[in-house]
């Protein structure tokens, strides 16, 4: 999990781990036994996932791995449903740091190069509390852009207790996918940051 997740931020994995129930010890940053217990065991029962839901392409298989264990579940169950209707769904991004939330929101603003692909900066996205991720479809290998194949992705895949991006009317936003944890973004942080359950 360490590689999977994030390798520099042990006080970013802790409070994920914390917050999934197999992290017992304190909040303090330091990566050690107790620690690398809770990620073997975070680890393991990802792959039991895997066993049971069916695995996928390597990129999803690897972005999957960084989600709480119920969105990984969710996210399993999706791309099923997918690979069930004839449709190539592939998750293409998934759990971010606040630190690569941030590098996302600089895109395209204060003179960096890209189009803005998010309004969230770190902390204020569910990507940064590993219960959401974005999807790519593909046909023949190639990725397409028109919202018509993320609409027909969505009718054809989406589980219960999630929330489709497209419906949202801000910020509509076709490939993204969260667990329904019925909490405003503010709260979730709060208990993502104190290691408590969210979700």
């Amino acid at each position: 999990m360490s590689a999977a997740l994030c390798s520099s931020d042990v006080l970013f994995q802790q409070r994920f781990l914390k917050a999934g129930g197999l992290y017992p010890g304190r909040l303090d940053g330091v990566w050690g036994p107790v620690t690398d217990r809770a990620a073997t065991a975070f680890a393991a029962a990802g792959e039991d996932l895997a066993a049971t839901l069916g695995r996928f392409d390597p990129r999803s298989e690897r972005l999957i791995a960084t989600l709480q264990l119920p969105a990984q579940r969710a996210a399993r169950t999706f791309l099923a449903r997918a690979r069930a209707s004839g449709i190539d769904a592939r998750i293409i991004s998934a759990t971010r740091t606040y630190e690569e939330q941030n590098q996302l929101f600089r895109q395209g603003r204060y003179g960096n190069p890209g189009c803005r692909v998010t309004n969230a900066r770190g902390g204020q996205s569910n990507h940064n509390f590993a219960i959401a991720w974005d999807i790519g479809v593909f046909a023949d290998g190639a990725y397409l852009k028109g919202i018509s194949a993320y609409e027909n992705a969505a009718r054809a895949c989406l589980v219960d207790d999630l929330v489709w991006g497209g419906t949202w009317q801000t910020f509509r936003d076709t490939p993204h996918y969260q667990l329904a944890n019925g909490l405003t973004t503010a709260a979730t942080r709060a208990l993502f940051e104190a290691g408590q359950r969210y979700f």
